[in-house]
């Protein structure tokens, strides 16, 4: 089943992870909402992710899932970016600790 996640990045410029290699690069919602559609279409962040860990064999290759309809779309709102996520993912692999570390919140979860 399909969810809707509703995501604000209140500060952009400080929604970065701590590896740049793994974290967001662009600055405006369209680019944030791009960068992260893709990590969510693909698992080549979740594979960069993994091949730095002691054991990767031993990561769950669940967290890997990917879900090649998600749509991330973003919007502009004065010095805060909002980020609608719909996808069949969980929560637990949207990757926005990577991408983000902690600038982000979790606004809502709906059916979509």
């Amino acid at each position: 089943m399909a969810m809707r996640y509703y995501i604000s990045l209140p500060d952009p410029a400080r929604a970065r992870g701590t590896d740049p290699a793994l974290s967001f690069h662009s600055h405006g919602a369209d680019g944030l909402a791009a960068e992260l559609q893709d990590a969510l279409h693909s698992d080549r962040l979740f594979e960069q992710w993994r091949a730095q860990q002691e054991e990767p064999d031993e990561v769950d290759p669940a967290l890997g899932a990917t879900d090649a309809d998600t749509t991330v779309k973003g919007e502009q709102h004065d010095l805060h970016i909002d980020l609608v996520v719909t996808t069949s993912l969980p929560s637990v692999v949207l990757r926005l600790g990577l991408l983000a570390g902690n600038g982000w919140q979790l606004r809502d979860v709906t059916s979509a």
